[in-house]
């Protein structure tokens, strides 16, 4: 028996076990064949080889950030220099929940780079959310355990959103001591703040209005960005001296409950 290959034969020998071994396999291409001589009869077999390189690198890239609330959106993860490609899978993930699997049927044994995107409708939810994309070469049982994986660093979505709709009109029941009005919404870029009442002798411009000594009646805010403008109605009430007020409201809590605007 004997080995018959250009990266190192072995010389025909009367052994009953040989072993072909290769110390640096620098192709990409190679073809081993075990020779068998018996009763002057030859017989040949071609061991498959499969030569493998983990990728240079993996990264995700995008041309379009940041993006704005509902507009279409794509991560492409690059991967550059890997072998063989049909045996290359890609997975996607968003944080640590799997959302993609991508896998190759090049037949090219030398390195390539390859390339897997995804595409999805952004909204609020999406903004912050990292994703992540992962090279994997599974070989089979025969291969490396754990199969040899390169994960790219990970990638942050901005979205830019208006100020989320709440509550349109929140009832403050002053009894005694500071009464706060929070006004406060989600938004990107961060919304500005104004208040507007008849009560107020000032311009303030906070997402809180705060006081001990807040006069009761209507408190307008409005929050804005460049996407959009929300407005909320605060009416505060002084339970002890405007228990007309109050049961007045009583009298519409049902209908404006109704309508969605106190919740």
């Amino acid at each position: 028996m004997g080995w018959e290959a250009k990266e190192g034969g072995v010389p025909m020998t009367k052994d009953k076990l040989i072993t072909w071994n290769v110390s640096n396999l620098r192709k990409w291409d190679v073809r081993p064949v075990c020779n068998i001589t018996y009763n002057k009869e030859q017989c040949s077999a071609l061991l498959p080889v499969t030569v493998y390189k983990t990728p240079d690198s993996v990264s995700i890239n995008t041309v379009n950030r940041p993006t704005t609330e509902g507009s279409q959106y794509e991560l492409q993860c690059d991967i550059v220099n890997v072998a063989p490609a049909k045996n290359l899978t890609v997975k996607w993930f968003k944080g640590e929940t799997e959302v993609y699997t991508k896998t190759f049927t090049d037949t090219i044994k030398t390195p390539v780079s390859e390339t897997s995107t995804i595409g999805f409708i952004v909204d609020r939810d999406h903004d912050g959310a990292q994703y992540r994309c992962e090279a994997e070469l599974e070989l089979g049982a025969g291969g490396p355990q754990p199969p040899p994986k390169v994960t790219s660093k990970p990638f942050q979505i901005t979205v830019l959103y208006s100020p989320k709709r709440i509550k349109v009109v929140d009832v403050i029941t002053k009894t005694n001591g500071e009464v706060t009005l929070n006004c406060t919404v989600a938004a990107n870029p961060p919304a500005t703040y104004s208040w507007s009442s008849e009560h107020l002798t000032g311009p303030i411009n906070s997402s809180v209005l705060s006081s001990s000594t807040l006069t009761p009646g209507n408190y307008t805010c409005t929050a804005t960005n460049r996407l959009g403008i929300l407005t909320r109605m605060f009416i505060v009430i002084n339970f002890a001296g405007s228990l007309h007020t109050f049961m007045g409201y009583l009298i519409f809590l049902p209908l404006l409950v109704a309508l969605g605007i106190v919740v």
